[in-house]
């Protein structure tokens, strides 16, 4: 049927269109209750008292819930991937402003919304601490205690330190980097940082529990249900069976509906109560539930004469927040290419994730590496410009090739470095004459590449049911949030059982039914549950080929399964049943971080951008934008450049304009109208390239997608910004008045910070 390479529109596209399409914000179930969440004013404080009394008078309240009530219910209700550190209400302390303190629950979300305005606490103000680098001091502590969730294998090796903010830290050492040091003929070294950004989402996050005679249903807008299910099942003492989640139409993710976020909170009170209960945030209050990390980077190398890297020493401190969430995975796993996509024998890497009083960070798509390419890429230009090469001839003479070891130890393998890098030097038209402006408009241009290691080692499982008419169902734990996989999944199975992609049915998220999948994170799924999808197929066609036989009918010809069936059964009945489970080989990093086997497969993603600046205003206006990737063998095409395109346009508003303020620990800007993402207006045209690189191990050679076209826009525009105007901006986002500032400061003429 050659369904893989189709250009095939995504299967639920007509039900969103029409609006036919059912999300959890739509769920109405009989006595359901609304429940409207107190939050913490104050961004480090003991608990001194929670005044509920007035919220509890309000005609139309049921109950008002507090920290208190649910450790009666559970004893120890704390969660999360990495550490249970995290309360389901506050317990005791609060740690960031817009912690969940209470709940107030009601059959009228209005009325709900009335009660928390009746509540009032009472703290104990403690000193807090919201910087990364200063976390690094022991006098303010966020946690005192913490118990590791042991959950994940490549986060067994957590521990409670004891008198520190450090969740974890993760060191590599490769070679001689302070000899190399000593040696090279250049020395350089900057600081970078970024800033706090929110995933938004435009569903916000919403979770359902109701409470049945001997199981919890949860219907949540999540990214890991298999995980929902294990942490709730965990917190209760009970069978995972007992505990339901079923994951309908999810309006975006990005990294943020992972893990536990709501659904902890609804299952508690909805057992308390036992009614169904709903939970549905506003905009304004994702500000407070997780967001990205923001980093401090601090990046030295090692070069000689004739431009060659021979060592690079990293240092990144990350802003994990108040709870640790999925962080200290991002500290390590980003860790391992922190050094960038070069080939250097001399490489150190120390990674800290560190708690602060902020709202908790954790993963936001790509996990950390935008943050990563930032600093070194913006980095490796500086380097180019200092020593007089053309930025393009000097990442050329360093790019690291297949067959060569990465800085982790890993051999490289199936991974397009500088077929990416020369897709993007190509559509850039590099060596041409290039117009850079007259007046106060001046233009620049800019490149940059990168290299992200998946994560591993995770497990996915996929289950095909072939009925007796010959109709294909395929049930998979993995979470379609718009980016397509749903539909890739079922290309894969046409092109096994050699049917349509779109007779494929593929089955919604739902423990009861769907089987175990670590997580859609990271571009993994893709991989991981294409790989099972594609065995599960393998196996399904396996069988029915054996019924076949059993059937008596003769073997080389393809029979149509109804006809096998019938032959077999007598009748249209029975089904066949593919199965199969998909976990990659790994190897995890010994005492110096490094490892043989860091990670199943590699993605590489680069950027381009050519930019205009407003020498008066310090506006800049990127006139055009060049995202390549390397996808391996294209399962879907025409989605896979949109996953580039859409990774792009969310990266622009991380580089541009999007940031979190906080004022004492209060964010500032806490809505759409001053959370600035990019509008239509702000887009440029963005041109996007596959490039096909068969991925050995990849499910009919592809590889996962969704985080590539992140990884080089944000560098690409500073190294542009510089090229256009010679000003380099250190700190995310490059706003108008932080470039103008930098010009001024340039010309000797600063501005006047009043």
């Amino acid at each position: 049927m050659n369904q893989v390479g189709r250009d095939f529109p995504r299967l639920e596209v007509r039900a969103k269109v029409t609006g036919r399409a059912e999300y959890t914000h739509h769920l109405r179930l009989p006595g359901m209750l609304y429940g409207k969440v107190f939050r913490s004013t104050v961004p480090h404080g003991r608990i001194l008292h929670i005044d509920t009394e007035a919220a509890r008078k309000l005609p139309g309240v049921h109950r008002v819930i507090t920290g208190e009530d649910i450790k009666k219910l559970i004893p120890e209700p704390y969660y999360g991937p990495a550490f249970h550190d995290q309360p389901i209400l506050a317990l005791e302390k609060v740690r960031h402003v817009g912690e969940p303190v209470a709940v107030v629950l009601a059959s009228d979300p209005h009325v709900a919304e009335q009660g928390v305005q009746l509540i009032s606490a009472e703290y104990e103000e403690l000193p807090a601490v919201y910087d990364e680098v200063q976390a690094m001091k022991p006098d303010i502590l966020v946690h005192e205690v913490l118990k590791p969730a042991g959950t994940f294998a490549d986060l067994k090796h957590l521990k409670d330190r004891g008198g520190t903010n450090v969740a974890l830290d993760y060191h590599l050492r490769r070679g001689d980097v302070d000899g190399a040091l000593a040696k090279a003929d250049h020395v350089i070294e900057h600081t970078f940082k970024t800033q706090q950004c929110l995933h938004v989402a435009f569903e916000p996050f919403v979770s359902v529990a109701d409470p049945g005679d001997s199981k919890l249903t949860i219907y949540t807008a999540n990214q890991s249900p298999s995980f929902v299910r294990i942490e709730i099942a965990r917190l209760f003492g009970w069978p995972e069976n007992r505990v339901r989640v079923k994951v309908p139409y999810v309006g975006g993710g990005f990294g943020g509906k992972l893990y536990i976020k709501l659904e902890a909170l609804v299952a508690a009170l909805a057992m308390l109560v036992r009614r169904p209960v709903k939970i549905a945030l506003t905009m304004e209050e994702q500000f407070y539930v997780i967001t990205k990390h923001p980093t401090t980077f601090r990046i030295k190398s090692g070069v000689t004469k004739d431009g060659r890297i021979i060592a690079r020493s990293c240092e990144v401190h990350w802003n994990g927040g108040a709870y640790a969430d999925i962080g200290p995975r991002v500290a390590q796993k980003s860790g391992f290419t922190a050094a960038g996509p070069y080939d250097i024998d001399n490489v150190s890497v120390d990674s800290y994730e560190m708690y602060t009083n902020r709202t908790p960070a954790g993963a936001l798509r790509c996990f950390g590496i935008p943050q990563l390419v930032w600093a070194y890429e913006s980095h490796t230009d500086l380097i180019a410009r200092e020593i007089g090469m053309d930025p393009v001839e000097f990442r050329h003479k360093n790019l690291l090739r297949n067959g060569r070891p990465q800085a982790s130890g890993t051999i490289l393998k199936d991974a397009a470095i500088p077929e990416v890098f020369q897709a993007l030097v190509k559509r850039m038209n590099w060596d041409a004459p290039f117009d850079r402006g007259a007046g106060i408009l001046r233009r620049g241009r800019g490149i940059a590449i990168a290299l992200k290691a998946v994560i591993s080692p995770t497990t996915s499982v996929a289950v095909i049911n072939i009925s007796a008419d010959g109709s294909i169902t395929l049930f998979t734990g993995s979470v379609d949030m718009g980016q397509g996989s749903d539909t890739a999944y079922a290309l894969i199975v046409g092109e096994v059982l050699g049917v349509p992609a779109e007779d494929v049915r593929v089955v919604h998220s739902d423990t009861d039914v769907t089987p175990y999948d670590m997580g859609t994170l990271g571009s993994r799924s893709f991989y991981h549950m294409g790989n099972a999808v594609r065995l599960a197929a393998e196996d399904a066609r396996g069988k029915l080929r054996a019924l076949a036989t059993e059937a008596g009918l003769p073997e080389g010809t393809n029979y149509p399964p109804v006809e096998i069936f019938k032959k077999r059964y007598g009748m249209q009945a029975g089904n066949v049943i593919g199965t199969a489970t998909f976990l990659p080989t790994y190897s995890p990093p010994d005492a110096q971080g490094l490892s043989s086997n860091v990670t199943p497969f590699w993605m590489v993603g680069g950027a381009g951008a050519e930019v205009e600046v407003d020498t008066e205003t310090g506006h800049v206006r990127v006139l055009r934008l060049v995202n390549a990737a390397d996808c391996g063998k294209p399962i879907n095409p025409a989605v896979a450049r949109t996953q580039l395109s859409g990774a792009a346009i969310m990266q622009l508003g991380f580089t541009l304009s999007e940031a979190m303020h906080l004022d004492g620990g209060q964010v500032t800007n806490a809505s759409l109208a001053d959370y600035k993402i990019p509008g239509m207006a702000d887009i440029p045209p963005i041109e996007c390239e596959l490039v096909t690189a068969e991925q050995h191990n990849g499910p009919f050679g592809a590889k996962g997608l969704g985080e590539s076209g992140t990884f080089g826009v944000s560098p690409a525009i500073a190294n542009a910004i510089h090229d256009a105007v010679g000003v380099r901006i250190m700190e995310l986002p490059i706003t108008a008045e932080a470039v103008l500032r930098a010009l001024r400061a340039k010309e000797g003429r600063p501005l006047d910070d009043e």
